[in-house]
């Protein structure tokens, strides 16, 4: 089976800045991810990636803040989608 797309969406801010989320259904877990998903969150700012979540191969779950790699804990699709939102909204000050 390949990837299948399961979501894809692209907002561009007034202010330039993008928020893009692209979600994935895979046929066997990234390693050492244990889920069936592979994921690719991302907000840039004037081409600067300031707040990204993937699972990368290797490396597993994670997201990126200002160039920092932290674990981060996957518990589905909407806890990732809802941490991702709110960490925007802190870094817009929203």
């Amino acid at each position: 089976m390949k990837a299948a797309l399961i979501q894809s969406e692209k907002q561009l801010f007034e202010d330039g800045a993008i928020r893009q989320v692209r979600i994935w259904l895979v046929s066997e877990p990234v390693p050492p991810s244990t889920h069936r998903l592979k994921y690719s969150l991302v907000y840039v700012v004037h081409g600067v990636r300031v707040i990204g979540f993937d699972n990368e191969r290797g490396k597993g779950d994670h997201y990126h803040l200002h160039g920092t790699e932290t674990p981060y804990d996957f518990q589905g699709i909407g806890k990732l989608l809802a941490d991702f939102r709110t960490l925007i909204g802190q870094e817009r000050g929203e």
